[in-house]
């Protein structure tokens, strides 16, 4: 019933994952129509989307979603509304969010800039040493990345939850006005 009459290819599919087909408006208006169709205030479900996409700023990668809906059940936010929340962190935006999250918390240390990281050997260490519970080579390898990253991390995840909150706030209310006006004319 839903199908489409013509199948796309594995190249149409991969394209449509990194440009819509529809355009990026259209696929905005079918977001937002998406979380308007949550349960709950547009608050709650603008609070939820924020703490997604402001735990997305942070570098406990893989627990996101956890740290999420933890974030949003304490300020009574949507949970699942949470959890598109952190679609902003992603492949394509990790590897900017992870560099000026690090350079700006080195920065409000007072530490050297001009250092550079290789992440994925940080990642690599971070988890050997949690698996391996080596807490000594945590602190020798890791840390040194990981806590400037939390410093970092504060001012974009303020800035990160605002921005969002807003905008997300702002598309529901319109959303609510535009039905609320559909709703008066079928009356009528």
């Amino acid at each position: 019933m839903f199908r489409r009459r013509q199948h796309q290819t594995r190249l149409q599919k991969i394209k449509n994952l990194f440009w819509p087909a529809t355009g990026w408006k259209r696929y905005g208006r079918y977001i937002t129509a998406r979380l308007s169709r949550l349960n709950g205030t547009p608050y709650s479900v603008a609070a939820g989307v924020a703490c997604g996409v402001a735990i997305s700023f942070t570098p406990f990668v893989g627990f996101h979603f956890v740290l999420a809906a933890a974030t949003a059940w304490l300020i009574r936010g949507n949970i699942v509304a949470s959890a598109f929340g952190t679609i902003a962190g992603n492949p394509w935006t990790f590897p900017f969010i992870w560099i000026s999250v690090l350079y700006s918390g080195r920065w409000m240390l007072g530490e050297d800039v001009t250092q550079k990281v290789d992440f994925t050997r940080v990642f690599e260490k971070s988890m050997h040493a949690l698996i391996t519970f080596d807490f000594s080579s945590f602190g020798q390898d890791v840390w040194p990345i990981i806590g400037p990253m939390l410093i970092g991390c504060i001012p974009f995840y303020i800035l990160a939850w605002l921005i969002s909150y807003f905008l997300v706030k702002r598309a529901l209310d319109k959303m609510d006005k535009l039905r609320k006006i559909k709703r008066m004319s079928r009356k009528v």
